[in-house]
């Protein structure tokens, strides 16, 4: 019951976490299509792609909210955001083709030799997702190309599954606990966050966050702490590289706020491990 809270506006600075003040583009250009799904934001230097090479972070759901978090910390990778509209299945069904991510990789890849003028390929690779996003994220992670080239995975409160009896399905989540306990080994990164919502009928980011915690063989530990836009911590695992945060909280504006977070991510976890040449003027 006490993870069952809820703030107003007023008590979270005056700030409402679904409707966040735009910083702008910063370092980047403004959104631009031309790729297989989705639009992307690159630096407006054409230096970015050092020997040719860059690192790319693909964000399903919510991507203007993510833009506004990637461009305060990020200063050389490019951000791919993708919106396919309510529920996680249109997000499944687009990367139903084995070959969907392989190809969207390489249509970003095309865009960033347009803007260089030079030969580019993608290093690093990252997938984030807030809420239904995870549905991509899920099909990507099961597939050859997306298991052997993903580097790092970002899940902002949005890692749902059915059950199984009384349980987790651990089928339809298989992909998450492999890449997490590739993570916890030091191989890849992972960083999952939880709110206190409790949904209808499926089980809740609560319940995934604890089973993957579970699968690599620990358990949440009792934490506090006040997190960004009136989030509360509650929880928190972290084994190598695999990180998991649970906040209390069971209304949309907790929902929201969860995207406050990706900032910090970046900043604390990506931007060190991927080491992504900085530019600065265009």
């Amino acid at each position: 019951a006490s993870t069952q809270t809820s703030k107003s506006v007023a008590e979270r600075g005056g700030v409402n976490p679904c409707d966040t003040k735009d910083p702008g583009f910063g370092l980047y250009d403004k959104w631009t299509r031309g790729i297989d799904m989705g639009q992307l934001i690159m630096p407006q230097s054409k230096r970015f792609a050092r020997g040719g090479q860059f690192d790319v972070m693909f964000h399903f759901h919510g991507h203007e909210a993510a833009r506004k978090g990637f461009i305060t910390v990020m200063d050389g990778a490019v951000l791919v955001g993708i919106d396919l509209g309510l529920g996680s299945g249109p997000y499944e069904t687009s990367f139903d083709a084995p070959d969907a991510f392989a190809r969207l990789v390489t249509s970003v890849e095309r865009a960033v030799e347009k803007k260089t003028g030079k030969p580019a390929k993608a290093r690093r690779i990252g997938l984030s997702a807030w809420s239904a996003g995870y549905g991509a994220v899920q099909k990507i992670l099961g597939q050859k190309y997306g298991k052997e080239r993903v580097d790092s995975v970002v899940l902002l409160d949005g890692l749902h599954c059915g059950y199984q009896g009384q349980s987790v399905n651990a089928l339809q989540i298989k992909a998450f606990t492999e890449f997490a306990k590739q993570a916890a080994a030091g191989e890849k990164l992972m960083f999952v966050s939880q709110s206190s919502i409790s949904p209808p009928g499926y089980a809740s980011t609560t319940e995934t966050a604890n089973f993957l915690i579970h699968e690599v063989g620990g358990t949440p530990k009792a934490s506090s702490g006040a997190g960004p836009l009136g989030l509360e911590l509650i929880s928190r695992y972290t084994r190598g590289n695999f990180h998991v945060r649970g906040f209390s909280g069971n209304d949309k504006m907790d929902h929201c706020a969860q995207l406050g977070l990706y900032a910090d991510v970046l900043k604390i976890h990506i931007k060190p491990r991927w080491n992504t040449p900085r530019v600065t003027a265009p």
